[in-house]
């Protein structure tokens, strides 16, 4: 048994069993995702799991270093393309972001380990039983949000934090009664 939002499609129910909650610790992946939950505000996860070969794509296969490079004209390439979703201040976000990832491993920070030090390095296993009773923010991803919104992070509210936390394993939010419940795969 799986969580019933992931029966909607075939590519949800292979997130669900492959990479939902499957714990990721780097920034290359955690970048991933905080930019496709962000670029999710507003619409269905699987219009955005649709475009994420295309997000990668434009993005450099998430090489935060090549993003944050990325000039004007390669931008406004990245807003054109229609394999995306073309919302300029989503589309923008993503080299902010980057610029921000990068300025912070000068400082000796990682992405991963500031926004694990919200959980205190461990997952969060909850345990609901009725899909009515997943939460879409916690007073953990307010906290996130705001440490992001603080270093000048965009896209990352409290909600799209929450998503990524569950996505990244920071929180397991699988049902009591799914089979991939409690299991964290590392």
């Amino acid at each position: 048994m799986r969580c019933p939002w992931a029966e909607h499609s075939d590519i949800e129910r292979d997130w669900h069993d492959n990479e939902w909650g499957r714990i990721v610790r780097d920034d290359r992946g955690l970048f991933e995702l905080l930019t496709l939950k962000g670029a999710q505000a507003g619409l269905a996860w699987r219009t955005v799991l649709n475009k994420r070969d295309a997000y990668r794509s434009v993005f450099h296969d998430y090489d935060i270093a090549r993003i944050a490079a990325m000039d004007d004209d390669e931008m406004a390439r990245a807003m054109a393309d229609r394999s995306i979703i073309r919302h300029r201040l989503k589309v923008m976000s993503v080299r902010t972001n980057a610029r921000i990832v990068q300025a912070m491993a000068v400082r000796g920070e990682s992405l991963g380990e500031v926004l694990w030090a919200h959980t205190g390095g461990e997952p969060i296993v909850n345990a609901h039983a009725h899909p009515r009773e997943l939460p879409m923010r916690t007073a953990v991803s307010d906290r996130m949000a705001l440490d992001l919104r603080r270093r000048g992070f965009r896209y990352a509210g409290t909600a799209i934090c929450y998503g990524l936390m569950q996505s990244a394993g920071m929180v397991d939010d699988h049902l009591a009664s799914c089979e991939r419940h409690g299991q964290g795969l590392r």
